[in-house]
């Protein structure tokens, strides 16, 4: 069965995976991007190797130009063969493990799709090839895993590093302080229509987890573990092991 897009921009709709999850919330957004008037569109991270999902990508997008990823995991790559096998679009990533018939990503380069102006922006953290895509004509940027729509994002280590990522989150928030970002359209959940009020909330966010971390190393926390036990003990244990890298990476940020 397929599921109609929902329009949220003149140039964004998306359709939502049904994959919901602790780590995916609702389900994977699959964003569809095209030029008002044009016959071809981008799409940005497929999702699930989910045929329903996938013809539903297909029935919104039409022809489809390009396939863009924010990031390597899974819940946005899978459907990348598949994509490629269905359209015969090139893909595009930073990191070339995920990219097909073209050139991987590059920072501040701007992708033009009939007219549809994309700019690449490295946002480096949730994992080391996080990316954002910034629709300056309709001042919205597409967030990945970097900011979801519901929560905060966790920082897994190793390969996801709490230094670049605060260094992502300040980059976000000067877009938003030039006026160039209005809105974020994540990689789960909502819409963000208040995007400088959900950065500083990430950043303040950070911050006392940090202290948090601190205070528990000073109590005798000597693993991520033990520090989990201690500054996570107000949310579900089924999050616990996502929560350890995430507190793998606050240590590793404090010892540097």
């Amino acid at each position: 069965m397929t599921v109609s897009p929902i329009a949220v921009t003149d140039r964004a709709s998306f359709v939502l995976a049904a994959n919901p999850g602790l780590m995916t919330l609702d389900g994977t957004n699959t964003w569809i991007l095209r030029e008002p008037g044009a016959a071809r569109s981008v799409v940005v991270d497929p999702g699930p190797t989910d045929d329903d999902h996938l013809q539903s990508i297909l029935a919104a997008a039409g022809e489809v130009a390009l396939v863009l990823f924010t990031h390597k995991h899974t819940d946005h790559t899978a459907a990348l063969d598949r994509m490629v096998e269905l359209t015969g679009a090139p893909t595009r990533s930073t990191d070339p493990q995920f990219t097909r018939g073209a050139d991987p990503l590059v920072d501040g380069e701007t992708i033009d799709v009939d007219g549809l102006g994309i700019e690449v922006l490295a946002t480096p953290g949730h994992t080391t090839d996080s990316t954002c895509f910034l629709l300056g004509a309709d001042r919205s940027l597409l967030s990945g895993d970097t900011i979801l729509g519901r929560g905060t994002t966790v920082i897994a280590h190793p390969d996801g590093v709490l230094g670049p990522y605060l260094d992502s989150m300040a980059h976000i928030r000067e877009l938003v302080e030039e006026g160039l970002v209005d809105r974020i359209l994540p990689g789960h959940g909502p819409v963000i229509d208040e995007p400088g009020r959900v950065v500083d909330f990430y950043l303040e966010h950070r911050a006392e987890r940090l202290d948090q971390v601190r205070a528990a190393l000073e109590a005798g926390a000597t693993t991520p573990r033990e520090v989990v036990e201690t500054v996570y003990k107000d949310v579900d244990e089924t999050l616990w092991k996502a929560a350890e890298l995430s507190v793998a990476a606050q240590l590793d940020y404090l010892r540097s």
